[in-house]
């Protein structure tokens, strides 16, 4: 009579809870940056008032500057107010992602896979180039890790700064901060996207296919 055996089944790469903070945190910070360029770009309210003053006036209409300033005032409170709700959902990812680190399999934590890149590096020295990109790879991460909290941290602190004293004498400071660490996470963007589209031409294909199926077992896993 044969018996039946299990095995467990050894972690994917990524973690599901990984991966869905993945694509998530990317949907949102996307979303943070099309409000500003949606602000600042496509629908410039003041660079707007002459072409406004003008359409008014061939329908026989005629509106002062102050006038459209309150109607651009409004435009400009709903867009933030959207910027703002993504902003609180960053947060709330950040979090998740601390959570996911903590709780996922030792194999799949951060730490784990820039360990396991640093030991690449002395056990192939042959491969120097590959796996020393490998862990400058993976100390972007940990940068972009450290704007993420940047951001959020900033950002709330914006949100309550006309409610809090000490906050509200920091604001422009504040601001200054949050602004300069958008358009660095905007550079981090644009370099990983294209390091993303490098390696998927390259040696490393199946990058984008592993952060949605999780990838194979990882080989921390049979190391243990």
């Amino acid at each position: 009579m044969a018996h039946a055996t299990t095995e467990t089944s050894p972690a994917k790469k990524y973690s599901a809870g990984l991966r869905i903070w993945h694509w998530a945190n990317w949907a949102v910070i996307s979303g943070l940056l099309s409000t500003i360029l949606f602000l600042k770009v496509i629908i410039n309210i003041k660079g707007l008032f002459p072409k406004m003053q003008e359409t008014l006036a061939k329908n026989g209409v005629e509106a002062t500057t102050e006038q459209l300033r309150s109607i651009g005032g409004l435009v400009n409170h709903r867009i933030w107010d959207w910027h703002i709700y993504l902003g609180v959902t960053l947060a709330g990812l950040l979090l998740w992602r601390i959570i996911v680190e903590v709780l996922q399999p030792a194999s799949q934590k951060f730490s784990a896979r820039l360990h396991q890149a640093k030991q690449s590096t002395h056990d192939a020295p042959y491969k120097a180039f590959r796996v020393r990109h490998s862990v400058a790879v993976k100390y972007s991460y940990l940068l972009f890790y450290v704007l993420l909290l940047v951001m959020v941290v900033t950002g709330l602190a914006l949100i309550y700064a006309d409610d809090v004293a000490a906050l509200h004498k920091l604001e422009h400071t504040i601001k200054e901060v949050h602004n300069v660490n958008m358009y660095l996470i905007l550079a981090f963007f644009a370099v990983h996207l294209l390091g993303v589209v490098w390696a998927e031409l390259t040696k490393d294909r199946g990058i984008v296919s592993e952060m949605i199926h999780g990838g194979g077992p990882n080989p921390t896993d049979k190391q243990a």
